[in-house]
Parts: structure tokens; C-alpha cells; sequence
């Protein structure tokens, strides 16, 4: 139950990290180099805290999950460009979801009985319903060939960042106190290297900081429930958090929607939720 209820926290606190940002401003470069920021500091006090120990390997896999998150963030927000926050949140989710969940599944033997992989496999499937069917409420503009492949390529890349940053943590068995410093510099270094060309060193990096932060409380949150609920539940559960995104874009952000859009966004939200349940049964 306490892995559980740790991925829970990166669902609420990651589901509100585009609100957030929008709300803080910036182009996609100054909120990733504001995030790594914030993800640092936030390392760095923890550190001081618990004082987990570092050994050589938590700090290569712990930089190295870093740079692939940062991949995974710049190419996310560049996808937007391409698609837009509508569709690119949703379907960002589903493939991140079925990266993890194989490598859960086949890869580390997550789900073991034939029960856990029913219901595991049906909230999976709920999630990725859900999530498409929040990606099909826009007003019936036609998108052009051309910019819908170049987004689902760099969609393409963000997720294999992504589902890198959080397998390999896993497959190398990191404590999750110990990897989010390291990690937290990778992300840094990653930010910088991705964004230098684009001047991200601006009010808005500044303000985004406390993206970081909030992005960093989920962070932990999902990697101390990795060992606890393994790879597929724990990561499928934290994303649940795109009801909130979600649903705020669409209340609190005025994003405007058709009454039909509205009501595919609230099913595909219910079908989110239910599939999260579905994916906590698994481990009871």
C-alpha cells in the first residue's frame, strides 16, 4: 500500500506541473533548464538530510538517468510545437506506458500470476483508452501530414528518454534517496547541453524553478514505490496524474472545448482512473 500511495504522489504532483508552468511562463527551454534547477536544489537539501550513501555506480547510473530525462523533457515540449498540449500529453502518456510496462512485465517478471496480468493488462488498457480519447477533443482542425509525422517522431524520442530515465534506475536496483542527487546533475547537464543555443537564462528559467520542485516531489515518490510495486504499477500509476492536467487545461486555463470534447475529456478521464484502480489491485 505505501508503494501505492508513493506513486500516487508523483501523479498528483506531475499532473500539475504543466498548470504550473503555464502559469509561470517561458518557452520549452527556460522551463527545462527552470526544472533542473529546481531539481537540483531540491537534491541537494535531501541529500543533507538523509545522507544517503553514493557509491561509484549510483553515480554513473544516476547522471546517465539524468541525461535521459532531460532528452525525454526537451523532446516532450518540442512535440507540443508539432501537436500541440492537447494531443501531445495524452499520447506522451500511452507510449510511456507501454514502454515501462514491457520492460515491467517481460523484461523484470513484475506481474507473476495469471490474475495480476488480466487485471494489470485491462487497467493498462483503460489508461491508454483514457489518454487517447482526451487527445481527440479538439474542434476538428485537419493537421498537416507534415508536422503530424515530424511530432510523433520527436514524441518517439521523448518517451524512449523517459522510460530510459526510469528503467535503468530499476535494472541497476538504485535506492531512491542515493539517485536524485546524481540524477539531478545529469538532468543539468542534459538541460544545458539541449538548450544552450536557445539563451534559456531568463526570468522565466528563474520562475520555473518551482516546477523543479514540484516535479522533484513526484520524482522521489516514484522512484522509493519502484522497488516497492515495480515498474509497470508504479509507473502506470503516476501517470494518472493527466486527469488533473487535463481536466485543468480545461477549467482553470480556459482552454475552450465543444460540448462533445468536454465529454470525451470526463470518460477519458473516468477510464484513467479506473485503470490506475485496476493497476493498485495488482499488488494487493
Amino acid at each position: 500500500m505505501s508503494g501505492i500511495l508513493l506513486a500516487l504522489v508523483a501523479a498528483v504532483t506531475w499532473g500539475s506541473i504543466v498548470l504550473v508552468s503555464n502559469k509561470l511562463g517561458g518557452d520549452a527551454s527556460s522551463q527545462t533548464v527552470g526544472t533542473t534547477i529546481g531539481a537540483l536544489f531540491f537534491a541537494v537539501v535531501v541529500y543533507f538530510i538523509v545522507a544517503p550513501e553514493l557509491t561509484t555506480r549510483v553515480w554513473v547510473v544516476g547522471i546517465i538517468s539524468g541525461l535521459f530525462w532531460s532528452v525525454g523533457q526537451k523532446n516532450q515540449f518540442g512535440a507540443v510545437e508539432f501537436l500541440g498540449v492537447a494531443k501531445t500529453a495524452p499520447l506522451s502518456t500511452g507510449l510511456q506506458l507501454i514502454g515501462t510496462t514491457f520492460f515491467g512485465v517481460f523484461i523484470f517478471k513484475e506481474w507473476d500470476t495469471l490474475s495480476s496480468i488480466m487485471i494489470g493488462s485491462a487497467g493498462l488498457i483503460c489508461i491508454i483508452a483514457g489518454a487517447v480519447l482526451t487527445s481527440l477533443n479538439q474542434k476538428g482542425e485537419k493537421e498537416k501530414s507534415k508536422s503530424l509525422k515530424k511530432g510523433l517522431f520527436v514524441l518517439l524520442l521523448s518517451t524512449a528518454g523517459f522510460v530510459s530515465y526510469v528503467i535503468i534506475i530499476r535494472w541497476f536496483d538504485i535506492d531512491g534517496w542515493a539517485a536524485i542527487l546524481p540524477q539531478s546533475i545529469g538532468m543539468v547537464i542534459g538541460g544545458l547541453l539541449l538548450t544552450f543555443r536557445h539563451h534559456p537564462f531568463n526570468k522565466y528559467a528563474v520562475r520555473n524553478i518551482i516546477t523543479g520542485l514540484i516535479w522533484s516531489t513526484g520524482n522521489l515518490g516514484l522512484l522509493l514505490a519502484l522497488p516497492k510495486t515495480g515498474v509497470a504499477t508504479s509507473f502506470s500509476l503516476s501517470q494518472t496524474g493527466i486527469v488533473i492536467s487535463t481536466l485543468g487545461g480545461l477549467f482553470l486555463l480556459n482552454e475552450r472545448k465543444s460540448k462533445k470534447g468536454v465529454i470525451k475529456v470526463v470518460l477519458g478521464c473516468a477510464l484513467i482512473i479506473a485503470g490506475g484502480v485496476l493497476l493498485g489491485i495488482t499488488k494487493k
